[in-house]
């Protein structure tokens, strides 16, 4: 009878303690209720910093809820390094909005930052960068702030974003350096495309991110693979306008990591510059390139489908009279189709002190104006199967 009392009167307080544990294991931060304003206009910083601030120091997982509306924020960091937890996600329903006034973030190297966190997920939810009016400033040549990327992580782990677009940013869209495991999936990417340097998504030093089923418009490259990234996954992207998938620049320091297993893959290029480029500086450098896939491709007015342009220097400045060191191997491109805007539609310039070595086409089939295009071999060993049009210039 004594321990079938004790168990009917624990059950009460192991329900308590089960509905807690619930309780806390959900736990909701709303930006509004901490003071954020969803009027455009007032700066809501504060309030977030307050949300983040909270989400950090609760033990358990926490969501941070941005409601609809529109909230202006300053240039802000969100810092992981003494967070209690693992798992914080910011659920965005509203538009986050930058200062229309672009001196304001303008040489601030980033508007919103994650620096060292781990298990962060961004779902959801609009960047608004107001950058056209730097834009503007920039292509009239007058003397303008460099611009600020809209979305930074920095020295990160365990990174989702997903569902997320991104509006005229001033500079680079997102940024993805010195990280491991990301994956971006559905994003969406806008910028007009004359707007200068707003780089779609730029990743560097970093290992094990992945890229998906995601659509970006801009002024530059549609995806930027910097110095020091291994095991890039790009699947399922629409690129256009813009400048392309681009492995670089690279080459730049004497001491620079390479770029490894890279995987390309079922992507439609769209009145852009470049289809997949590798580019490098013409100076002396350590840094390679090796392992990387380009496959299922559609080119549609591409000027440069596939090109890999190893004396890159703009304007003949710090490099004139120098060759590449970077080494460029093992590059497979497979069933790329399509339209070129220009004759050549296969350039291959690779350097002349360290030629490129095994370049792989298969069934590469690209025609200029209902014609054949024309391929350009320079310093590149390679082979060819299936249907390569044009024909290889190995």
């Amino acid at each position: 009878m004594v321990k079938q009392n004790s168990i009917i009167f624990l059950l009460p307080l192991l329900f308590i303690f089960f509905f807690q544990s619930s309780l806390a294991a959900s736990i909701t931060y709303n930006v509004v209720s901490l003071g954020a304003k969803a009027d455009g206009k007032s700066d809501s910083s504060k309030a977030f910093l307050s949300a983040w601030a909270a989400a950090c120091g609760s033990a358990n997982p926490a969501t941070i809820y941005v409601p609809n509306g529109r909230f202006l924020l300053g240039r802000i960091t969100f810092a992981g390094q003494t967070c209690k937890n693992t798992r914080i996600t910011f659920r965005i329903d509203g538009t986050l909005v930058a200062p229309s006034n672009y001196n304001v973030i303008g040489n601030s190297g980033n508007w919103i930052t994650f620096q060292r966190v781990t298990g962060v997920s961004v779902l959801g939810g609009t960047l608004d960068g107001q950058g056209t009016g730097l834009w503007s400033c920039k292509n009239s040549g007058k003397n303008c702030p460099t611009g600020a990327t809209s979305l930074g992580f920095y020295n990160s782990n365990n990174i989702v974003v997903n569902g997320l677009t991104s509006l005229n940013s001033q500079m680079f869209h997102i940024i993805i350096y010195a990280c491991r495991n990301a994956k971006l999936q559905g994003t969406k990417i806008v910028a007009a495309g004359n707007s200068p340097n707003t780089d779609g998504i730029h990743v560097q030093l970093s290992t094990s991110v992945s890229i998906l089923n995601s659509r970006i418009s801009t002024g530059d490259d549609c995806i930027s693979i910097g110095p020091g990234n291994s095991n890039l996954w790009i699947e399922n992207v629409a690129c256009g306008p813009g400048h392309g998938i681009s492995i670089g620049s690279l080459g730049w320091d004497l001491q620079e990591p390479g770029v490894q297993n890279v995987t390309v893959k079922t992507v439609t290029f769209k009145g852009t510059q470049n289809g997949v480029r590798i580019k490098t500086w013409a100076r002396a450098s350590n840094g390679f390139v090796k392992s990387v896939l380009f496959q299922h491709l559609v080119m549609d007015n591409v000027q440069n489908p596939v090109i890999i342009d190893q004396n890159y220097c703009p304007n003949n400045k710090n490099c004139p009279g120098q060759v590449s060191g970077v080494k460029i191997s093992d590059i497979m491109y497979q069933d790329i189709h399509g339209t070129s805007a220009t004759a050549v539609a296969v350039n291959f310039d690779c350097s002349k002190k360290y030629p490129c070595s095994n370049i792989k086409l298969v069934d590469v089939n690209l025609s200029y104006k209902d014609q054949t295009a024309q391929a350009s071999c320079s310093n590149v060993g390679g082979t060819s199967s299936g249907v390569v049009k044009p024909s290889s210039c190995f």
